[in-house]
């Protein structure tokens, strides 16, 4: 491979772990209609009044998000159509707050070709996203080379740890998948199949236990969250409704 080449796969790998790390060098305005939502309004983020922004990527169409009514529930509404964008909010919970993230989602179809273990393919009807910071200085040299180039890229540092729930159509529920541009990524699969499909699930998930699972050491501080469905590695149509996301402290006396 020449180095233009190899040049061009770094850059690529960059660019795809920072749409899903959720970086950009685009300034992003809040989404008004959703931030002033009874949906906002119920997802609280403890200690945070920062405002929830819609995250486009460079070279990629825009998921729509909006403020909707869905069977009696306050909801977001998405609809990715061959797009990757996402809703985000920053935020700072140290390790020791840490207690569960509560979510729920409504998913009419699946998309039928997405694989979220291939570069090429990983797309989801639905993801939340939780974003940890962390010594960067612990990074792979792969992972510390993509972390200059998403800095060259987007002006932002490469997240230490991002821990994804998502629905898969090919791996079982509790499966933990990592990503396959870095091993800082890395999605627990909450949901499998079509079996519960057209209906509102919802979870609470212990984020320090599920940190833990998925990486092998204990979590940093949460600093920031996000909604993304996507759709542009398989050209696809994708919608889902998500539900209020909001986090709870740690049992008293302990973890």
């Amino acid at each position: 491979m020449d180095s233009s080449c190899t040049r061009r796969t770094w850059l690529a790998a960059a660019g795809g772990t920072a749409l899903l790390a959720g970086c950009s060098s685009l300034p992003t305005p809040p989404e008004p209609a959703i931030d002033a939502s009874p949906w906002a309004a119920q997802s609280a983020a403890p200690g945070s009044s920062r405002p929830w922004r819609h995250q486009p990527f460079p070279g990629k169409a825009p998921t729509q998000f909006k403020y909707a009514r869905e069977d009696g529930r306050h909801a977001v509404s998405v609809t990715a159509s061959s797009s990757a964008s996402m809703l985000r909010r920053r935020l700072r919970i140290e390790p020791a707050d840490l207690g569960s993230v509560v979510f729920s989602w409504k998913v009419p179809a699946l998309i039928a070709d997405a694989d979220m273990a291939s570069g090429e393919s990983d797309d989801a009807p639905v993801r939340v996203m939780l974003v940890f910071d962390g010594d960067r200085s612990r990074f792979s040299a792969r992972d510390a080379m993509l972390s200059e180039l998403m800095r060259a890229l987007t002006g932002e540092e490469m997240p230490y740890a991002t821990l994804m729930y998502s629905w898969c159509s090919r791996r079982e529920a509790g499966t933990v998948v990592t990503n396959a541009r870095t091993s800082r990524v890395r999605t627990v699969v909450v949901e499998s199949g079509p079996q519960k499909l057209n209906r509102w699930l919802d979870y609470r998930r212990n984020v320090r236990a599920d940190f833990e699972r998925a990486f092998g050491e204990p979590p940093g501080a949460l600093v920031g969250v996000a909604i993304m469905s996507d759709s542009d590695n398989t050209r696809s149509l994708a919608r889902a409704w998500y539900g209020p996301l909001h986090f709870l402290p740690p049992p008293a006396g302990g973890r």
